[in-house]
Parts: C-alpha cells; sequence; structure tokens
C-alpha cells in the first residue's frame, strides 16, 4: 500500500492526521486489542498509523543500531523500541518532538505543530552519538489501511478517535495508556461496550 506522506497541505475535514486511534473493547483483530495508535498519514488513498502502547522490551537500541551497521558511542541516546504495527516489521520508524517552526528535511513527515516522524537513518546515526532529539520513540512495522478501510472500521465501532497527548507518545507506562487515552477524551473504560448503538 502506498500512503501520501504530504501533510502539509490543510487539512481536509475528517482527516485524521495527528488523531489516535484507540481500540474499543469489542475490536475483532487481537493484533490490536487494547491498542493506542497515533495516525501519522490520512487521505483518500488509506492511513498509516504507529501502535503507542506494544513495547518491544526484547529489543535493545544500541544492539539494533550495531546490527545495522551504525556506529554507537557512550553518549547513545536511551530510545524505546515498540512494535508500530502489522506490515513491513522489518523498517523503522522514529516519532520525536521538533520546533513549531522550521522547514522539514527529506525523510520527515511533520504530524502535529511540535511532533514529527523520520524514516531515515541519519536521525539513527545522531541518536548513536548522542545527538538529536531529546525525545524520541523507535517503532518497528506501521499499521496501514487501505481506502475507506478505516473508516469502515470506525463505522464498526472498532476504534474510538480522540486527541493525543505527550504522555500517550512518548510515556513508558505502555499498560496504562489505553486506559489514559479514554481519559483523555473524558471517557470511563468501564462504561464502554463492545456492541456499536441502535437508536
Amino acid at each position: 500500500m502506498s500512503i501520501d506522506f504530504d501533510n502539509s497541505a490543510d487539512k481536509a475535514e475528517g482527516n485524521l492526521t495527528g488523531k489516535i486511534l484507540i481500540a474499543m473493547p469489542g475490536m475483532s483483530d487481537p493484533r490490536f486489542e487494547r491498542s493506542v495508535v497515533l495516525i501519522c498519514a490520512h487521505s483518500d488513498d488509506g492511513a498509516m498509523g504507529l501502535v503507542l502502547n506494544s513495547p518491544l522490551p526484547e529489543v535493545d537500541f544500541g544492539d539494533l543500531l550495531q546490527q545495522l551497521g551504525i556506529e554507537v558511542d557512550d553518549s547513545i541516546r536511551n530510545v524505546e523500541v515498540r512494535f508500530g504495527g502489522p506490515v513491513e516489521p522489518g523498517r523503522g520508524f522514529v516519532l520525536h518532538k521538533v520546533p513549531e517552526h522550521g522547514e522539514d528535511p527529506e525523510g520527515r513527515v511533520r504530524i502535529g505543530r511540535s511532533l514529527a516522524m523520520t524514516t531515515t537513518r541519519d536521525i539513527l546515526e545522531d541518536l548513536a552519538l548522542g545527538r538529536g532529539p531529546d525525545t524520541a520513540v523507535l517503532a518497528l512495522g506501521y499499521a496501514g489501511w487501505g481506502p475507506g478501510q478505516l473508516e469502515s472500521e470506525l463505522l464498526q465501532n472498532g476504534w474510538l478517535t480522540g486527541e493525543s497527548a505527550d504522555d500517550l507518545i512518548f510515556g513508558t507506562s505502555d499498560q496504562d495508556k489505553w486506559s489514559r487515552a479514554l481519559g483523555v477524551q473524558g471517557i470511563d473504560p468501564s462504561m464502554l461496550s463492545g456492541a456499536a448503538g441502535r437508536a
């Protein structure tokens, strides 16, 4: 699936770029049970997102860099590695903070005013040497939806959409992120039903 990562134009109404998806209790796909997903790109061609609350504790960032042939020194940044989704699990995406104003270099996609995703090796090399963004996480793989697929899942009550927050993206308490994401939207998790409502 090819997703257009150009988020520079004004977002059309209904565009979910920068929003989060919160899996509803009736989520039929076990890979996304109780997951929180940041939507990084959304257009008529489909959507792409990264799971925010599925850590990969068995994957060490420094070891991963060395496997990629990237030199690591003592100033390496401590970067959490997460399962970003089931599509292309060997591909890495770095979520990180950026200044609100300024140009985005090639390979960096701005998701919000101060949030971006970078897919180039340069950022990994910088992090390996203690440079680059102060706050970052690495996601392996991504969640992808074809044209109209995400919209269909939303209509079927598979996901709740909401506003993101820095602690949902960069916080380390992954087991609490689903409840926290609901709380950010003002929703008590115990009040959710797995079935779509009918009038």
